[in-house]
């Protein structure tokens, strides 16, 4: 199910299938509301918050505003913005996927 590149975490076949598994429930969920329960399920509340900072850090920087304007609007560290700005350019494409989609 994943792209085929290995990263450190899926360099574990039992992670990798933890990994597999888990997008596996993600593609299953079609209703809003079991996607919101099943994600409350899962993570903490700080978990939640820190990918929802971190896809609000993602669509700040597809706009093009400074790394230190995002850092104060958002609160992220301007080292988490610099790892998402790095994904969202170089990464495996999820970020800008989702941007795209929501720009619909």
């Amino acid at each position: 199910m994943t792209s085929g590149k290995v990263t450190s975490a899926e360099a574990n076949p039992e992670t990798a299938a933890r990994f597999d598994e888990l997008v596996a429930a993600f593609v299953r969920l079609r209703d809003p509301d079991v996607t919101t329960a099943f994600l409350r399920d899962l993570c903490t509340t700080t978990e939640l918050d820190a990918m929802g900072q971190r896809l609000q850090v993602a669509r700040l920087v597809d706009d093009g505003l400074s790394y230190q304007e995002i850092s104060k609007r958002t609160g992220a560290s301007t080292a988490t913005v610099t790892r998402v700005a790095q994904w969202l350019h170089h990464g495996e494409g999820g970020y800008a996927a989702v941007l795209k989609r929501s720009r619909r």
